[in-house]
C-alpha cells in the first residue's frame, strides 16, 4: 500500500491549539536537537504490545513513530514545553490499535511538557508520563557487513511503498560482495563501501519467472542496487538512496 509523505492529519482541536509555534527557545532550555528517544516506559496509559515510540528531533523538525505512521512538523521550546505546529502524516494501512495508536500519539504531542534526566527524555500530557530513552544507548546503530538486511519499504520519489505481503527481499554486504535475495530471483555481486557510499558492480541473478508481487520488488530492488548508491544507518534501519528512487531495509533479528 502506498502512502503519501505529503499527506497531513489534523488531530483535533487539542493539536489545532498547537499551531502558534513559539520563537526562540528559553535560553536554560535543554537542547534537544539531533537526538533520537525510543519510549522505555509510560504510566497512565498503555502501548501497544511490541510496540514503541520514536521521536527524532533535527533541525528544528520534529519525526515521531508509534509503531505504523510517521508524523512530522517543526516544533520549538518553549520553558518546559514542546510546541509544535499542524503536524503531517504518512498514510500507511495498519491494524487498528496501531492506527488509534498514531492517534493518541499527535494528540499526546500537541500539549507536552519534558525534562530531560540524563539519558531520558520525561513527557507528560495530564496524567501520561512516558519515559524515553537516547536511541544511541538503547538500540546502538548496527553495522554494515555481515548482517542480513530485510526490506522494508520501497521509496519512489516521496512516496514510501509496503513490500506485498508474503513476498521476502534481502542484502547482505561481506567482504566486498552483496548477497541479494532481490524478491524472487537470487544474485550477487561486487560492491565498494565507503562510509557513506555503496558502489554496486554487476548483478547476476538466476532467472526464474516471477508473479507480479515479487516480479515489481525485484525491478525495485535492482533498480536501486546498481552504481553509487548513498546509506545511512539509524539503529537497524539501513536506508539506500539513489536519488528518486530508494530502499528501506531492517536488520535481521
Amino acid at each position: 500500500m502506498t502512502r503519501s509523505l505529503l499527506a497531513s492529519l489534523v488531530f483535533g482541536a487539542t493539536l489545532l491549539a498547537a499551531c502558534s509555534v513559539a520563537g526562540a527557545p528559553s535560553p536554560s532550555a535543554p537542547s534537544l536537537d539531533g537526538r533520537t528517544f525510543l519510549s522505555t516506559a509510560i504510566d497512565g496509559a498503555t502501548l501497544v504490545p511490541d510496540s514503541q515510540v520514536r521521536l527524532s528531533f533535527t533541525d528544528g523538525n520534529l519525526n515521531a513513530n508509534a509503531g505504523c505512521n510517521h508524523l512530522g512538523g517543526a516544533y520549538t521550546i518553549d520553558g518546559n514545553r514542546i510546541l509544535t505546529g499542524q503536524m503531517s502524516m504518512t498514510e500507511m494501512g495498519c491494524e487498528e490499535p496501531l492506527m488509534r495508536q498514531d492517534q493518541w500519539l499527535g494528540t499526546f504531542l500537541s500539549g507536552v511538557t519534558f525534562s530531560v534526566e540524563g539519558d531520558n527524555l520525561i513527557l507528560t500530557n495530564g496524567d501520561v508520563r512516558l519515559t524515553l530513552t537516547d536511541k544511541e544507548v538503547v538500540t546502538p546503530d548496527q553495522a554494515l557487513e555481515g548482517i542480513t538486511w530485510v526490506l522494508d519499504g520501497i521509496v519512489s520519489g516521496d512516496a514510501v511503498s509496503s513490500v506485498p505481503v508474503g513476498v521476502t527481499a534481502s542484502i547482505r554486504i561481506e567482504g566486498g560482495r552483496a548477497e541479494i535475495n532481490a524478491g524472487c530471483n537470487m544474485g550477487g555481486g561486487p560492491v565498494e563501501v565507503t562510509p557513506d557510499t555503496l558502489t554496486f558492480g554487476p548483478i547476476a541473478t538466476t532467472k526464474m519467472a516471477c508473479e507480479a508481487g515479487p516480479a515489481s520488488v525485484e525491478s525495485a530492488v535492482l533498480g536501486v542496487l546498481s552504481g553509487p548508491v548513498s546509506y545511512t544507518i539509524d539503529a537497524d534501519v539501513l536506508t539506500l538512496d539513489a536519488g528518486g528512487a530508494g530502499l528501506i531495509l531492517r536488520a535481521a533479528p
